[in-house]
């Protein structure tokens, strides 16, 4: 029996691990997806205002303007980039990998230590049947 629960909690564990990771990652994508639209309509008014600011105030010609706030939106896009790709594992989810890791490892050696024990089972039965005959 115990092998089965050992196969039954390396299940449960790695299914709370999945949980946790498929949790972790819609509620990034859903952040990701709101804070996306945000930033495109805020990205939308400062283009447009930064735009209309550098050609009046600065007297600069459109090919600048239009290069400074490229410039300034591939800063923010760097930034953004590097924010989003940063991503690590819960607690839950290392402990949960810990407890499957650790019952899958049981696993092995208890099938191991049967598939010895069982040849060993069979020659002594073999021994004890030739022993009782004449």
């Amino acid at each position: 029996m115990r092998p089965i629960r050992l196969a039954r909690l390396a299940a449960e564990a790695e299914g709370v691990r999945l949980r946790g990771m498929v949790s972790r990652i819609a509620t990034r994508a859903m952040f990701a997806v709101v804070a996306l639209v945000f930033l495109i309509g805020a990205i939308t008014f400062a283009h447009v205002a930064a735009f209309f600011e550098l050609r009046t105030a600065l007297s600069q010609s459109f090919l600048a303007a239009t290069g400074e706030v490229g410039g300034a939106d591939l800063l923010v896009a760097i930034i953004l980039g590097l924010l989003a790709s940063r991503s690590a594992p819960s607690r839950v989810e290392r402990e949960a990998l810990d407890v499957r890791r650790k019952a899958v490892q049981a696993i092995g050696s208890t099938f191991s230590l049967a598939q010895l024990a069982l040849p060993v089972l069979r020659i002594g039965s073999n021994m004890r049947r030739r022993r009782r005959r004449p």
